[in-house]
């Protein structure tokens, strides 16, 4: 008889307890002292972008531009919520993009177009302030029986200025600030020690002419009377007070020439003149509304050179796309054809004038050019004295030629590529009904072949509107138009003009009037490349 099992169910153990996991340790590296390396490189980041930020600010609030002040109040405080915060995960993409949009392109079309509505260039570039001050300077002599005082030359930030002892005072001052007291002392003569400035050793300046000049042209204000005279010095030891034969007197607006009586008042147009219209050389920036445009096209002495400027930019910028257009497109479909033999080798060579540097094409051009020894004269026609360069329309034919050589190259590749992605069942259709080449090249070839090159031809040809590389380069605008009020030439185009009338290349600067003509460069281009953009749409009916 078999003994029952107790079929109850086993007492299960109670669980073990085991010890608690231990917590995942932190890389090595990933911390120092309970704080996070990603945080701390945030930190150096976030501080070297807020130093110069905080730069850019209190520069622009000493130089008391408040919108540019503005604009990097607003962009600093734009990078520290986009980059430091969690929110705006976007931006952090788009901001540097943006920054640099606003600075390099907003910015500057706004700049100009201000300056377009300002009389800013040469004899008009401070404050009315600034212009008394200049007018003032250049009618100082010295006054009689003035004491002779003994100076030191000094230096703060690169600027220099004169330190004097004066009633055991010690004065220093530079050309932007007038004399003011820094310190005392009970020692007679020149300062040996001058607060907040450095004295610039006397043997420097006897060993240095470029900074002798500059010491005895500089001239400190007295005070900030502008009628107190300044110190001048012819040695660089010693100076005196120079006053002017002109009296300002603000309240009146005028300035006064004390040897000969006349007085010139301030005009709305930034200038002082005397009731004879005679006009003294500095003036100041003023706002003249719409003028510099109206004299664009009022001016008797611009109206002529620039109407020349304008056709031969139009011609320019059109010819400068048709012809090399032409010669690519045409090359594109001579080295297409599988029975050339050689073809990479061919289209290797025509594309070398793309791979050289346009500047230095132009260079060497200018040189083969030259009537005397230039190579074109020489071996092409016999030695015949040739004046490429002296004659309006040959200078004009030869920089047109040398933009060709450059630029046909870059067709002849986009072409190329065009014609490779042509159907070549639709040519072989046409083939059939009896079309020839030229119906093909007309009716198929070039339709399909704008279509796709169309906004390229549109970009190039705001490119070459504003070539100013090969016009420069190559001839510098020249021959010059005779009469013309500044340095314009045969085959400037409008931008180089601009590059004239600015007066940045030399002679007398209008950068209110060049402003302007910006302006209009840009609408001209812009409205030719919105309308060129609308008709390429009917290209479209082609594919």
């Amino acid at each position: 008889m078999s003994v029952p099992q107790d079929t109850a169910p086993a007492q299960a153990a109670p669980p073990s307890k085991a010890p608690p996991a231990a917590a995942p340790s932190e890389p090595h590296g990933r911390r120092w002292n309970g704080v996070g390396w990603g945080f701390l490189v945030k930190l150096v980041i976030m501080a070297i972008v807020n130093a110069f930020g905080l730069l850019g600010i209190f520069a622009a609030a000493q130089a008391q531009s408040w919108i540019i002040f503005g604009a990097a109040v607003l962009l600093l405080a734009a990078a520290d919520i986009v980059y430091f915060t969690k929110r705006a995960l976007p931006l952090k993409y788009l901001l540097p993009g943006l920054g640099f949009l606003l600075v390099f392109q907003v910015f500057i079309f706004g700049y100009t177009a201000y300056i377009a509505f300002t009389n800013y260039g040469a004899g008009h570039v401070g404050s009315q302030e600034q212009a008394v001050q200049a007018a003032l300077s250049q009618g100082e002599r010295r006054v009689e029986g003035s004491p002779t005082f003994p100076l030191a030359v000094v230096e703060q930030g690169g600027t220099l200025g004169f330190a004097i002892v004066e009633e055991g005072e010690i004065k220093a001052g530079s050309a932007e600030s007038p004399l003011a007291v820094v310190g005392t002392t009970t020692a007679a003569g020149a300062p040996a020690e001058v607060p907040g400035w450095t004295i610039v050793p006397r043997n420097d300046i006897i060993s240095d002419q470029a900074l002798q000049k500059e010491v005895i042209a500089l001239r400190v204000p007295v005070s900030d009377d502008p009628n107190a005279g300044s110190i001048r010095t012819n040695d660089g030891s010693s100076g005196s007070i120079y006053q002017s034969t002109l009296q300002w007197d603000a309240e009146s607006q005028t300035i006064t020439d004390t040897s000969s009586g006349t007085v010139y008042r301030a005009t709305a147009s930034g200038n002082f003149a005397s009731d004879d219209g005679v006009t003294l050389p500095t003036g100041w920036t003023v706002h003249v509304g719409f003028d510099n445009f109206v004299r664009l096209f009022t001016d008797p002495a611009m109206i002529s050179p620039l109407a020349t400027v304008t056709l031969w930019t139009f011609a320019w910028a059109i010819l400068s796309v048709v012809v090399p257009f032409a010669m690519g497109l045409v090359f594109a479909i001579i080295f297409n054809d599988e029975r050339i033999k050689g073809r990479k080798i061919l289209r290797t060579l025509f594309i070398l004038p793309y791979a050289f540097p346009a500047f230095m094409s132009a260079l060497l051009f200018r040189g083969m050019f030259n009537a005397e020894f230039g190579v074109i004269n020489e071996f092409f026609f016999g030695g015949t004295n040739i004046d490429w360069l002296g004659d309006p329309w040959l200078a004009r034919f030869a920089v047109l030629f040398v933009n060709v050589w450059l630029t046909y190259p870059y067709y002849f590749l986009v072409c190329t590529g065009a014609i490779q992605a042509l159907p070549s069942d639709a040519l072989e259709a046409a083939s059939i009904d009896g079309a020839g080449r030229f119906r093909q090249l007309r009716s198929i070839i070039l339709p399909l072949v704008l279509v796709a090159t169309a906004p390229l031809l549109i970009s190039s040809f705001a490119f070459s509107f504003n070539n100013f590389t090969i016009i420069y380069m190559f001839n510098n605008g020249g021959p010059a138009i005779p009469g013309a009020p500044y340095a314009l030439g045969s085959t400037d185009i409008l931008i180089s003009a601009i590059w004239d009338i600015s007066g940045v290349s030399g002679g007398k600067a209008d950068y209110g009037l060049a402003s302007a003509l910006s302006i209009l460069v840009f609408i001209v281009v812009g409205l030719i490349s919105a309308l060129a953009f609308r008709q390429t749409k009917k290209l479209e009916e082609y594919q």
